[in-house]
Order: structure tokens, then sequence, then C-alpha cells
């Protein structure tokens, strides 16, 4: 039966490798691509080759003006029958900076508005359009752990902090920092864990969420606003640790993601799928608490923005590309 996936973050890296094989595997699938500017048209065609069927709407994911607007419109083309219904959401976009000063169009810190609001207004502006048995699909990282098995250190561990104080700059000490930057994204990673624990109580049943981690994978494009030595390592020296248990390359990591995402790991709603299997995510991750608060404040910034108390979005800001 035909069927709509939507998907951000497929126009490199894991993303990439994973629609190709949704595509692949999936005939019947119409992959609609949410892409920056005038990347979707070309990135729906590379895709669409072979008779396959593939579209993309716009939307620049640090703005939730933008973000609503491309929801919006994949709502329409539903109603219309312009789409097959709607089986499941991706959020494998991702963005790491090397500060955490950055700030979007609304005013918000850019790691905590791509990785983590940008995902939310998706799902709650696209949940009613959801076709059980459905599925949504966020990326994580174990960078969540914080500790040295999981990243090597590279990355600081998640400090975690009033979600309201994370949405905005300067969250970290030293925020001009590469440091307090890979700490707002591992911190992020975290929330998108919190997140999906959150919506597997709300959502209705046959829609099921699942947060999926691909491990450290070397070679994509998540460094490129780190300096110039960090970006050679990342692509030269790191991809030499796919050979080791502490890193998964790019095929096999999009491959999973793909597998995630057509159910072919069996995976609750609420879940956490380190590359293809379920497993447990980090002791501080699992916690009602912030869980709850993490959802009122992302609704409270969903509704300022759509009330227009936010700050109005840059007429065609284009933000960093989101592809991890």
């Amino acid at each position: 039966m035909q069927h709509t996936i939507v998907m951000t973050g497929a126009s490199r890296g894991i993303g990439r490798v994973a629609a190709e094989r949704i595509l692949r595997r999936s005939p019947d699938t119409h992959l609609l691509v949410v892409a920056r500017g005038s990347s979707g048209p070309r990135l729906a065609a590379e895709l669409a080759t072979g008779g396959r069927t593939v579209s993309h709407v716009p939307a620049d994911l640090a703005s939730s003006h933008s973000v609503r607007a491309a929801a919006t419109e994949i709502r329409d083309r539903l109603d219309r029958g312009q789409l097959p219904p709607l089986r499941a959401f991706v959020g494998n976009a991702g963005i790491q900076y090397t500060n955490a000063l950055t700030e979007g169009p609304d005013g918000l810190e850019s790691t905590f508005a791509v990785n983590v609001l940008a995902n939310h207004l998706f799902v709650r502006l696209l949940q009613d359009r959801l076709d059980a048995p459905a599925r949504i699909v966020i990326t994580t990282s174990d960078t969540h752990f914080g500790d040295l098995r999981h990243n090597l250190g590279m990355v600081p561990g998640p400090v975690w902090k009033s979600p309201d104080v994370l949405a905005r700059p300067g969250a970290f000490p030293r925020p001009d920092t590469a440091v307090a930057g890979r700490t707002a994204y591992s911190t992020s990673k975290l929330a998108v864990i919190h997140l999906v624990h959150e919506y597997a109580r709300r959502l209705p049943a046959g829609i099921d969420a699942v947060a999926y981690n691909p491990a450290f994978v070397p070679g994509t494009g998540l460094a490129r606003n780190a300096g110039p030595l960090s970006r050679f390592a990342m692509r030269r020296i790191l991809p030499l640790m796919t050979l080791t248990p502490f890193a998964t390359g790019r095929a096999a990591a999009g491959r999973h993601l793909a597998d995630v995402v057509l159910g072919g790991v069996e995976a609750p709603t609420g879940s956490y799928v380190d590359r293809g299997r379920v497993d447990r995510s980090s002791e501080e991750s699992y916690d009602p608490g912030r869980e709850r608060e993490l959802w009122d404040a992302l609704e409270r910034l969903a509704a300022g923005h759509r009330q227009g108390t936010g700050r109005r979005p840059v007429s065609g800001g284009a933000g960093p590309d989101t592809s991890p």
C-alpha cells in the first residue's frame, strides 16, 4: 500500500544512505524530504531515479515560522490527496556549532532550535495526519551518556538546565568556545530522548516514537562548522575508528536508520535503538519530571511563535545545512 514518509536530514551522511535504502526496500514509499532552499528540488531529483517517488518541501529548521509553514504544506497536500497516507516522520537533521551563542531567526540558540524544537513542531503539527500504524524516529547520539566509553572524551557530556535556559544563547559556561558548542549538542541529544519518552506517554496508540543512535559516525557533515584541524581529522583520521567498536561507518549507520524507520527493528514506543538493537539509554535520560518540563517548555515556545510573540523570522533566512 502506498504511503508517505517525511524526512529531514536526507541530503548527506547517514540520512542520504537511509533515504536511498528506504526507497529501495519499500517501493510503495512516497518520500517527502524537507530541505533548505534550492537544495530540495535537486535532492528530490537525485533520489527519484528508477521511477521512485520523491518530493520536497523547503524549510529552515532553525526558524519556527519556516518549520510551521513546511508542516502546514504537508498537511494540505495530504488533505488534498496529493500524498498517500502518512506513515512516518524521520527527524534526522542535526547540527553542532563551535559555540553556544549562535542565534536563529527566532532568537533561540540554533542547536536547540534545530535538534529539539524543529522535531517537536513537526511531530505536533503532523501527529493527527499520521495513519496508524505509524512511527516517529528521531536521531539522537551516544554523546548523551557523557562518558569516556561512549565518545572517547571527544564531546563533553550534557549539562541539563531548565529548557527555557537551554533554548537561549549562552546557556553554558564560556559560551563562545567549542566546548560550550559541543555541550549544547550533547545536551540537545539528551533532550531528544526525554522528548521521545514523553511522546510515548502522550501520542495515540498506534503511533510509536523511537530514538535512534547511530553511534559515532566519522566522515559526515556534522563537524562542518568546526575548525580546519577538526574537519581534517573527521574526514581523514577518525574514519579509521570504524574498524573498532567505538564507531560506525556511514553506510551501516544509514542502513540501521532505514531499518528502524521501516519497522525492521522491533522497537516498542519510547525505545532507544543503538544501531540495530533496542538498548537502554543513559540513566540520566529516564526522568519523567524533566520530560514533562521539556514538553511544557516546547509547547510554550511553539505557541509563542504561533501567536507572534517571538521574533519575526528573517526573510529567506538560509541557516546552516542540517544533515548529519
